[in-house]
């Protein structure tokens, strides 16, 4: 088999549902020649638009579309690298299809690689988790796939020699910055909170408090105290007096610089957005802590954003966290809500729930130089599922999150580079995802949410393959309509 041969049969096997013949493509590059078009990245494009092969030069149609598709499309050529940080288990597995189905075969792209599945941070000692984190500064954008957080079990099943930290929790630290989290809405998809018609967009500020916190285990009647030396000034608080058999104590802290940096970058995306803000705390009980966040917040407003808020007929208001959270349920959407770390954690997973599913989030940290970010899929390594597939059984597995997050990433390194053809790329590839949901091709869990747990059939979803070849259909429709 001469070397045109080996790539067309590379092209079938990742390109057609059923193989054609190399004579058959050899059919395809002399029609294709016709369009002065026929290099081997065109064809192999080409022959990526087509679901089927021709089997006669007679169908003229289809030798059309095939010439309009040829000559609409080449492959897109990125000319900064991005940084790719794999993960594990189920995400891993549809995370390489993603790879193989919606991205490679449309963008050129040098990829700076990193393995993050839970073996390979072992046998590194977790130095391929900061390597990836500084490769993130360096690079500006990173993708990056689900990761398993290891507890006492997982020690246990991959004979780990530590019980290594969270790697998203090491990202955040070195990145620092606040994570943004908005729901992917399909209007076919019922809402668990009805009354949300906009997206919410949850701010949560990825560094410090209970994140960094040092906490211990008191076993002894004694005085806990907290004691800061500094240069010119020492602070000393008694916290407690155990008199008991013990308890548990916890300190935590934040700096001004990056409470500042979660200010600028809320209200960057608000005004992006023209959305108001909320900034929530528990000010009246942290006087200082959470007061620290809303003055600083307020400082940032009134020197920097207040009249382009103002011009935009948006606004920025502190709220307590009980109350907007009870505001949250009764609004109809529509606004960005900045949280603290923990409230972040925990209200961004309420607001997923509550739009539909964690697999509808997307989720993007924006680190305070404004340029670097992190993309990211707001969900876990969905272990149940890949426990099926280990035993070669069907699964049902939503993608939608982690193809969003090649998409966010992708966008961010179009905006940095002044890539127009990539960012329209990334923009039919999100709407590809949405227009398959739109007309019935969805996985198990939102097809629960259609037709509830005792309605629903096999015919009502796809497997994970399935779903991600829909969206590639969709793509390559949207894309051939230019």
């Amino acid at each position: 088999m001469d070397k045109s041969d080996r790539f067309f049969g590379h092209w079938i096997q990742s390109s057609f549902r059923t193989a054609p013949t190399v004579s058959e493509l050899r059919l395809h590059a002399q029609l294709l020649s016709q369009t002065q078009l026929c290099n081997i990245d065109t064809i192999a494009t080409t022959i990526f638009f087509c679901k089927s092969p021709i089997q006669s030069p007679r169908q003229s149609r289809r030798l059309r579309d095939l010439r309009r598709s040829a000559m609409a499309f080449s492959k897109i050529k990125v000319s900064n690298p991005v940084v790719e940080m794999d993960g594990d288990e189920m995400t891993r597995v549809f995370w390489k299809s993603i790879k193989d189905k919606l991205i490679f075969p449309f963008v050129d792209l040098d990829i700076k690689y990193f393995d993050l599945g839970l073996p390979y941070r072992d046998a590194t000692d977790d130095k391929v988790t900061v390597e990836a984190a500084e490769a993130t500064l360096k690079y500006n954008v990173a993708i990056k796939c689900a990761t398993i957080t290891p507890d006492e079990a997982r020690v246990k099943e991959f004979n780990l020699k530590s019980m290594w930290k969270s790697p998203n929790g090491t990202i955040r630290n070195i990145l620092n910055g606040t994570v943004f989290r908005e729901p992917i809405i399909c209007k076919n998809i019922p809402r668990l909170v009805p009354g949300w018609n906009k997206p919410i967009c949850i701010g949560r500020h990825a560094f410090g408090d209970q994140y960094r916190a040092t906490d211990a285990v008191i076993k002894e009647p004694g005085k806990l105290k907290l004691v800061f030396e500094g240069k010119d000034e020492e602070i000393e608080l008694e916290v407690f007096n155990f008199t008991g058999a013990g308890g548990v104590a916890l300190s935590m802290y934040n700096t001004d610089e990056s409470i500042r940096a979660f200010a600028d970058a809320s209200m960057a995306t608000a005004y992006e957005k023209k959305w108001p803000l909320y900034l929530s705390t528990k000010n009246t009980i942290l006087k200082k802590y959470d007061g620290r966040f809303k003055d600083i917040f307020q400082e940032v407003y009134e020197a920097q954003w207040k009249s382009k808020f103002e011009a935009a007929g948006i606004w920025y208001e502190h709220r307590l966290i009980d109350d907007m959270v009870a505001y949250a349920l009764k609004s109809d959407g529509g606004y960005v809500w900045a949280c603290k770390n923990y409230d972040g954690d925990v209200q961004s997973d309420f607001l997923a729930q509550g739009f539909g599913s964690l697999g509808l989030m997307t989720s993007v940290l924006v680190c305070p130089d404004g340029k670097t970010i992190e993309a990211e899929a707001a969900h876990g390594t969905v272990t149940r599922h890949y426990r099926v597939h280990q035993k070669g059984g069907e699964t049902s597995t939503n993608s939608i999150a982690s193809i969003f997050a090649w998409t966010r990433g992708l966008a961010h390194r179009a905006k940095l580079d002044d890539n127009a053809r990539l960012l329209e790329f990334t923009q039919k590839l999100e709407a590809a995802c949405i227009g398959a949901v739109e007309s019935g091709k969805m996985t198990k869990d939102l097809a629960l949410l259609v037709h509830g747990s005792s309605n629903i059939t096999r015919s009502h979803y796809l497997n994970t393959e399935e779903f991600i070849d829909a969206v590639a259909d969709e793509l390559r429709a949207r894309l051939a309509a230019n």
